[in-house]
């Protein structure tokens, strides 16, 4: 019996199992329209933060925290994120998902600010994994300035790759899905990149700046 592709990724995306904190963070979310990424993906994150050994990461988007812990779970004990909202009230909220999960509040450096603002005053080649997750709008332009940060063998990760699956559709030419398309297409023809796209959640974007 042949099973669709559909079938696959819903049993794939239903396979993690949250616990309260997360649970907690995504009640959170709600109260305030916040779209997090799906439980594989953050559970993606967190396999893909250890297994990078992350000791500084960037996050551009942080919503009420799902992701930043996503990162922290699978960072080095002693790793420090740097995480961007423009959004004071899902900093607040984020804030209180570390604070349940007892992250001490030197491996947490919040910014309220807007990622054009911010990212450029970070260092260059400084960063071991750099996740973006904000104005959709603009994920063309971070992927630059997240090269720039990340040090060789560095990881990036792009959520909701696909704008919610306008990107397969030719037609389509919204703002953010012509930054989701140029995003791709920059990245896989970059000479000093690895990357791919995966289907979880609303579509991953993974890129590994050469060594």
């Amino acid at each position: 019996m042949s099973v669709s592709k559909h079938s696959s990724w819903s049993y794939t995306e239903a396979l993690p199992l949250e616990d309260a904190a997360l649970t907690a963070a995504r009640a959170r979310g709600l109260e305030l329209g916040v779209e997090s990424v799906t439980p594989a993906v953050a559970q993606l994150i967190t396999v893909l933060s250890a297994s990078a050994a992350v000791e500084a990461a960037v996050e551009v988007g942080t919503g009420v925290g799902i992701s930043s812990l996503a990162i922290l779970r699978g960072m080095a004990p002693s790793g420090v994120l740097t995480t961007i909202d423009k959004d004071y009230d899902h900093l607040e909220a984020a804030r209180y998902a570390f604070k349940e999960e007892n992250i001490p509040s030197r491996r947490v450096r919040t910014i309220n600010g807007r990622s054009q603002e911010v990212l450029p005053r970070l260092a260059d080649s400084s960063y071991q994994l750099v996740l973006l997750d904000g104005d959709p709008n603009r994920v063309a332009k971070e992927a630059v300035e997240a090269l720039r940060l990340l040090e060789p063998g560095g990881l990036l990760i792009i959520n909701d790759a696909l704008d919610s699956d306008r990107v397969l559709a030719p037609a389509v030419r919204k703002p953010s899905t012509i930054a989701a398309r140029k995003a791709q297409r920059w990245l896989r023809d970059h000479e000093d990149v690895f990357s791919v796209t995966i289907p979880s959640g609303s579509g991953v974007l993974l890129a590994v700046k050469q060594r």
